[in-house]
């Protein structure tokens, strides 16, 4: 039974249903991305969105919607759902009586003697978006009208109504093509069937996107219209609209269609669907191989990239995707070290997570494989660490841990800034930074040791025993847990999370008593059914709900938020003390992220839960890191379960 249903009582709920929102990209950058209903909440929103060249990551919002009319005995229905200041218009959610996720994105509308079914299907690898209408019941005559409505923007803004914008449109086989903007492309609209399209240049104004408004930023918009698409339309009768990037023969369109729609899979169990997400942040554009941190704003983030990629690619037998992305961060590192967004280099953890791959990626291909292919590398970042030569603030001291200071900049995962400044700067040792520093260490020693690399083993030998005593020295309270980071003026005591990783990664910092007292405090103020709390709840800077203007989210993000993908550490090490007697437990923790799958994103993993209950789900619908904790942790618990 699919997991994915939805009432037609919940689908005209406007309070339901505009917060439910679904995804579909073309896996070379582009996507289709609105609410269940059409109706576009977010800038970000739009049927079809994509860079504008091969070399380009930066995403527009080309064709923001069309609204699908029906009209009979002269009366005109019109399907389409709008927010416009203190109204909604036309009010088209009233018609739906289903919505299906899979195989693509569907909707089903019933007015009157008319039952019609819109399909709306990317193609993968191609900027082109079809969208199929089926009469699926009618009657009397009957006349599709539709109108499409252009933005021709970036994603990070919003268009006004301007005099330099051409509505002109140019007659093609099937439709008509239009350029709003001389430099920008020309999006073609073309039918599979007979049909007319009227040119009517004009301007809509004043469009609104609640959730903009909710997040502190403009959220009103004016698009343009070119005109409008008509024909009749047959019981039984399916015509498609073809919009796209380079105009297409309108009679293959049908066949077109039919041979993506047979490449997809009906998803409607909750593995199959967290994989299928998984795919979804694998671009290939060009020669260009990366991962989109998050859906619908984030982009390549190298950091992100790194954490997500055993779960993404691995979970799913592709090393070969895998390798593709680390390749192409290899080959853009610079003095060693990789870049976390394009062209900055100025993280303290980024590089260190290479490691965690390659431990992944040896059960893969080998360890031979990796010394052969990566060993450079890792010698390569071992070497950035001791010395820092790109003066990043980040460098091993003599105790042997990473000291880091960005300046008042963020070097960790915890990025959060206001102002430019970090909100959780935590300047020092950081305890998870030095975790996976004697991870990466004591990984590259043990493989220099099998492949007899001695220049390797003379310079780093001994550093793991000075690693693990100064650590022990400098992190671990009396309290029975890890503090979070150390400098000369503090030891911050502050409840978080990122102390699991000391003891989840291959080579634990902490013993087992160490270890069960540490999961004692996790279990009391940070776990959650949706994953682990960035922030103890009685701390005098906990904030429970992500919510407001760009600041206060920006102080909130990780001062309490919910991350899933800090279970994966937590589950590793539960199942590692514990076996089969935590089994039920961590399924129980799986199953809860099943609830998710109809809410905010469909069939995906949210970016950040709020810390207080019902722990709702905020930030990106879809983010990586998150998709890709979900599938290890289904890994490890039936690894561990075919291990009985």
């Amino acid at each position: 039974m699919s997991i994915l249903k939805f009432k037609q009582s919940d689908l005209v709920n406007l309070e339901y249903s505009l917060e439910r929102e679904f995804l579909s990209t073309n896996r070379a950058g582009g996507y289709m991305n609105t609410t269940i209903t059409c109706c576009n909440t977010r800038k970000y929103h739009g049927l079809m969105v994509c860079p504008l060249s091969d070399g380009s990551s930066e995403r527009y919002v080309l064709l923001s919607s069309v609204d699908e009319t029906v009209v009979q005995h002269e009366q005109s229905f019109n399907l389409a759902l709008h927010k416009f200041p203190g109204s909604y218009e036309p009010k088209g959610h009233k018609y739906i009586t289903a919505f299906d996720y899979t195989p693509t994105p569907s909707i089903t509308y019933r007015v009157g003697g008319v039952e019609i079914r819109k399909e709306l299907l990317w193609l993968h690898s191609a900027d082109r978006l079809m969208i199929r209408y089926t009469l699926l019941e009618a009657t009397s005559p009957t006349r599709l009208r539709l109108r499409p409505f252009l933005a021709y923007r970036s994603i990070d803004t919003l268009s006004r109504a301007n005099m330099f914008a051409s509505g002109h449109s140019t007659p093609v086989a099937g439709g008509a093509s239009v350029t709003p903007y001389s430099d920008m492309p020309t999006l073609y609209m073309q039918l599979d069937s007979d049909g007319e399209f009227l040119p009517a240049p004009d301007w809509y104004y004043n469009f609104e996107y609640a959730k903009e408004a909710e997040r502190g930023y403009e959220s009103h918009e004016d698009l343009l219209t070119p005109g409008i698409f008509e024909m009749p339309i047959a019981k039984g009768q399916s015509i498609i609209l073809s919009c796209s990037l380079s105009e297409v023969d309108p009679s293959g369109i049908a066949a077109d269609y039919e041979a993506e729609i047979s490449r997809r899979s009906v998803k409607t169990e909750f593995k199959p669907c967290l994989r299928h997400s998984a795919r979804q942040f694998f671009v290939r554009r060009g020669d260009r191989a990366e991962v989109i941190a998050g859906y619908p704003w984030y982009g390549m983030r190298g950091r992100d990239a790194l954490m997500a990629l055993p779960g993404l690619a691995l979970t799913q037998g592709r090393a070969d995707e895998m390798t593709a992305v680390l390749d192409r961060m290899i080959a853009e590192r610079k003095d060693g070290i990789f870049a976390n967004y394009p062209g900055d280099y100025s993280t303290s953890d980024t590089s260190l997570y290479f490691f965690y791959d390659m431990i992944a990626l040896e059960r893969h291909i080998g360890r031979e494989a990796i010394w052969e292919r990566y060993g450079d590398v890792m010698k390569e970042i071992l070497e950035a660490y001791a010395s820092d030569p790109s003066g990043r603030g980040v460098v091993m001291h003599d105790n042997g841990l990473i000291w880091a200071d960005g300046g008042g900049r963020p070097l960790t995962w915890m990025d959060g800034r206001v102002d430019g400044k970090a909100v959780t700067e935590r300047r020092g040792y950081q305890v998870e930074v030095n975790a996976l520093w004697h991870t990466a260490v004591c990984y590259t020693l043990e493989l220099a040791r099998q492949f007899c690399d001695r220049d390797t083993i003379e310079k780093w030998d001994g550093l793991p025993e000075r690693i693990r005593e100064s650590f022990a020295a400098t992190f671990w309270l009396d309290e029975g847990y890890l503090a979070d980071y150390v400098n000369e003026e503090e030891i911050s005591r502050l409840v978080r999370p990122n102390q699991v990783l000391a003891c989840s990664t291959a080579y634990p910092l902490l013993d087992e008593v160490q270890t069960i007292s540490l999961l004692a405090t996790i279990d009391r103020y940070l776990l959650t059914p949706r994953g682990l709390r960035t922030l103890a709840p009685d701390s005098v800077d906990y904030t429970g709900f992500y919510e407001g203007d760009e600041m206060a989210r920006s102080l909130s993000t990780h001062e309490g938020s919910i991350r899933p993908w800090l279970l994966v550490p937590y589950l590793s090490i539960k199942l590692k003390l514990y076996g089969a007697d935590y089994l039920d437990e961590a399924k129980g923790i799986i199953d809860s992220f099943r609830e998710d799958f109809t809410e905010y994103g469909i069939g995906t993993v949210a970016e950040l839960y709020e810390g207080n209950p019902p722990y709702r789900p905020k930030g990106a619908i879809s983010f990586a890191v998150n998709v890709a904790a979900v599938l290890c942790m289904i890994e490890a618990v039936e690894t561990a379960e075919a291990g009985l």
